[in-house]
């Protein structure tokens, strides 16, 4: 056997080694003794890493004002690439699983998954209810175990979901894409005011969010619509109470809105 035959024949089982540690199928490409090899098997990348980052920078906390009514669950709605709303699936989610967000609610984009066809956006929270992190532990043997911490009744989750479907070309989307794509849903420009024109709403309350101000009393929805998106957010249990601050601004000037559940409870400006 030549020189030139043994270095091929080397070559090509090489290749096979490398294929098959690769757990790839794909062929190759000889041409003299040059031996290309063309892996496959491979999940697609949703989208440039760079393009991801963008998202996660432009979207990540962006407050908007939702344009039709979201279920709860995990599914939540769906829309193409076109921004065209999946309007079957979104009365069957909220025929099947009720009612999470209500048009004109303000709604907090608490989430962006990336999938290789599909971008996922968590509203509030997303579809997630039940039990605290610490009531999921137990602690014993066998099948005896008990749980850790105190079992407190689950709660209903308001979140909901956005998937956009973006197809077998998954491209590289700019923040304003994606805002446009997802128009006919959410409002970005927060042209509905949102709480101000509900009835249930006091008169003080209203004239307290045209002024951009917090008062004892108001709803996460208001506070929102007054101030927007909080700086950062701290939750702590206080007297056996968890408790959460909305922190607004930087020192030496500082908004503190402490809520008790869904309720403002004390404002603190320094």
């Amino acid at each position: 056997m030549s020189q030139t035959a043994m270095r091929f024949q080397l070559a090509s089982r090489r290749a096979r080694l490398e294929m098959a540690r690769r757990g790839c199928l794909g062929g190759c490409l000889c041409l003299g003794a040059a031996l290309l090899v063309i892996p496959c098997g491979f999940a697609k990348e949703p989208m440039d890493r760079d393009a991801r980052a963008d998202l996660i920078r432009g979207l990540l906390k962006e407050v908007a004002v939702s344009k039709v009514p979201m279920p709860r669950g995990k599914r939540g709605l769906r829309v193409d690439i076109q921004g065209k709303l999946d309007r079957g699936n979104a009365e069957s989610e909220i025929h099947n699983n009720g009612m999470a967000i209500r048009p004109g609610m303000p709604v907090e984009i608490t989430r962006i998954e990336f999938k290789s066809d599909e971008l996922v956006f968590e509203l509030n929270g997303g579809g997630r209810s039940g039990k605290k992190w610490y009531q999921r532990i137990e602690v014993g043997m066998g099948t005896q175990t008990s749980p850790i911490g105190p079992q407190e009744p689950p709660t209903l989750a308001y979140g909901s979901s956005i998937t956009v479907a973006l197809g077998k070309s998954s491209p590289d989307l700019t923040v304003p894409q994606v805002k446009k794509i997802l128009s006919g849903v959410l409002d970005f420009e927060r042209h509905s005011p949102t709480v101000l024109y509900s009835p249930v709403v006091p008169p003080k309350v209203k004239e307290a969010i045209k002024k951009h101000e917090v008062l004892v009393g108001m709803d996460r929805d208001a506070v929102l619509s007054a101030k927007g998106t909080p700086d950062r957010r701290v939750r702590e249990t206080r007297d056996g109470v968890e408790q959460e601050d909305w922190i607004y601004g930087l020192p030496p000037h500082v908004l503190f809105v402490t809520f008790d559940g869904d309720q403002v409870i004390a404002v603190k400006q320094y």
